[in-house]
């Protein structure tokens, strides 16, 4: 056998024993489908999202790290409030809007859509932002200077759960004519009073979207007309007798008249009241006319 042959021979021997081990032990390659392990990525988790108390309106500037946190869900700021939040923000605050009656201090609640929103308003945003309005009239910032929002932050991550500082602010000249406004909202609210109506023997109720935007406009208007008053009277259909029905009506009133104060308005300014089975609306007769008079009528009065 010649030296070129012996080669030839070798090369051959080579390649078969190459070929036999391929398929026998790589199922995936004989199959052709040759697969690659994923590498196991761990999506980073979001930092915190954090916003700071920051107002400004020209030479007026305040601004610290520190603000009014939330937990998830929920519409009352947590305690005790940083020492620069109550020995600082507030008294400047004070002190920038009672020298100047012109302007007004814009407070924007922020909340992201998967938050729950257990309150009395429209949603969770406008809620914070009135606890946090709430505050700053307890500490001597006139309520007819303070206007309160709320806005979608999808992008707030909480620390834990606990949302840092979810509150906007915002100072500016009163844009808007005030006496105008309130003039509109007077005669929707007594044209169009809103109505709460009860099963029955209940007192309680939950309230739809459009039921919580129309307390969200009485309590703007009590908020920003000094001698405004709000009158809710419950009234019962006529099964039960008459002290039962008092009762039931005034705990019906008495529900309304807890959502108005959740709005931070003082019970010195509204009129809670139970008719029991009287005025009644429909006839009680029918079960369609009993449930037309489990009523709760809100509605609003200017007192002289």
């Amino acid at each position: 056998m010649t030296k070129s042959t012996t080669n030839l021979l070798g090369i051959i021997i080579t390649i078969l024993a190459g070929a036999y081990f391929f398929v026998k032990y790589c199922s995936e390659c004989r199959d052709g489908n040759v697969s690659v392990k994923d590498e196991i990525v761990t999506p980073p988790v979001p930092k915190p999202t954090s916003y700071p108390f920051t107002v400004s309106d020209g030479d007026f500037n305040l601004h610290t790290a520190d603000n009014f946190n939330f937990k998830v869900s929920s519409a009352t700021f947590l305690e005790p409030l940083s020492q620069q939040v109550r020995d600082s923000i507030v008294p400047g605050l004070k002190n920038f809007l009672t020298e100047n009656e012109n302007k007004v201090l814009n407070i924007t609640g922020l909340y992201r859509q998967d938050d729950v929103n257990n309150t009395a308003f429209p949603d969770l945003g406008l809620a914070r932002a009135n606890d946090v309005k709430n505050y700053f009239v307890s500490r001597g910032i006139p309520s007819a200077q303070i206007n309160t929002g709320g806005k979608i932050m999808p992008e707030m991550v909480p620390n834990g759960d606990v949302f840092l500082g979810p509150v906007e602010y915002s100072i500016e000249v009163t844009a808007v004519d005030i006496e105008a406004e309130m003039k509109v909202l007077h005669e929707r609210i007594t044209t169009d009073p809103l109505v709460l109506y009860f099963e029955t023997a209940e007192a309680t109720i939950s309230l739809t979207e459009e039921q919580r935007q129309k307390f969200a406009e009485i309590s703007r208007y009590l908020d920003k007309v000094e001698n405004a008053r709000c009158e809710i009277t419950g009234y019962t259909d006529n099964e039960g007798g008459p002290e039962t029905n008092i009762k039931l009506g005034q705990e019906r009133a008495d529900f309304a008249k807890a959502y108005i104060m959740s709005n931070g308005i003082p019970a010195s300014k509204i009129k809670a009241e139970s008719k029991g089975s009287a005025d009644p609306v429909a006839s009680n007769e029918t079960e369609e006319g009993r449930a037309k008079n489990r009523r709760t009528v809100i509605t609003i009065k200017n007192q002289p």
